[in-house]
C-alpha cells in the first residue's frame, strides 16, 4: 500500500481539503485498497480543530467528506508515508527541516504541484486570510494537481484496475 501525507501550515485549509480530494478520486477509481492519505500541518497552531469553515463549505459543495482533526507532523510520519506532499516552499523547507534533524532520508518529498505539467506556480496559495473564493481557487489548483499527482502514482507503482 503506498501511503501518502499532504502537508501545509495548521492542517486546516489546503492539506485536509486534498485528503478529501485524494481519497475521493481513489474511491471513485475503486483503489482503495492500494493508497492510504493522511493530511497534517508543521506548526501547532490548531492541533485539534476541525478543518476551517470554508474548507468544509468547499468540501460540501463538491460531495468530498472530510473527517480530520488538525495535527502535526511528526518524527513517525516521516518515516511511514511513502510520500510527503507540501503545498508551498515553505511548508516543503520546514519538512527537509525535519528530514534533516533526524537524520531521515527521504526522496519522496515534493511540492503537489511539481506534478502539474502546466502548473504556472509550484505553491498552493494558503487562502485563510482570504474570503471562499480563494478555497475555490485552492479546490481547483488540488483537484488538477492531485489527478496528475495519482497518475504519476498510479504509473511509478504499477497500479492499474
Amino acid at each position: 500500500m503506498v501511503k501518502v501525507l499532504f502537508i501545509c501550515l495548521g492542517n486546516i485549509c489546503r492539506s485536509p481539503l486534498a485528503e478529501a480530494i485524494f481519497n475521493h478520486k481513489i474511491q471513485k477509481n475503486g483503489l482503495e485498497n492500494k493508497f492510504k492519505s493522511d493530511s497534517c500541518g508543521t506548526s501547532d497552531y490548531h492541533i485539534g480543530e476541525l478543518p476551517d469553515e470554508r474548507t468544509l463549505k468547499c468540501a460540501v459543495k463538491y460531495e468530498l467528506p472530510i473527517n480530520h482533526r488538525a495535527r502535526q507532523i511528526n518524527r513517525v510520519d516521516l518515516r511511514e508515508f511513502d510520500y510527503l506532499i507540501a503545498m508551498d516552499h515553505s511548508n516543503k523547507r520546514n519538512v527537509q527541516s525535519l528530514l534533516d534533524q533526524f537524520k531521515i532520508q527521504h526522496e519522496k518529498l515534493f511540492l503537489i504541484r511539481e506534478f502539474h505539467p502546466e502548473s504556472d506556480s509550484l505553491e498552493v496559495p494558503d487562502p485563510y486570510y482570504g474570503g471562499e473564493d480563494g478555497f475555490e481557487n485552492v479546490y481547483r489548483i488540488l483537484d488538477e494537481s492531485i489527478e496528475h499527482f495519482l497518475q504519476h502514482l498510479r504509473e511509478g507503482h504499477n497500479i492499474y484496475v
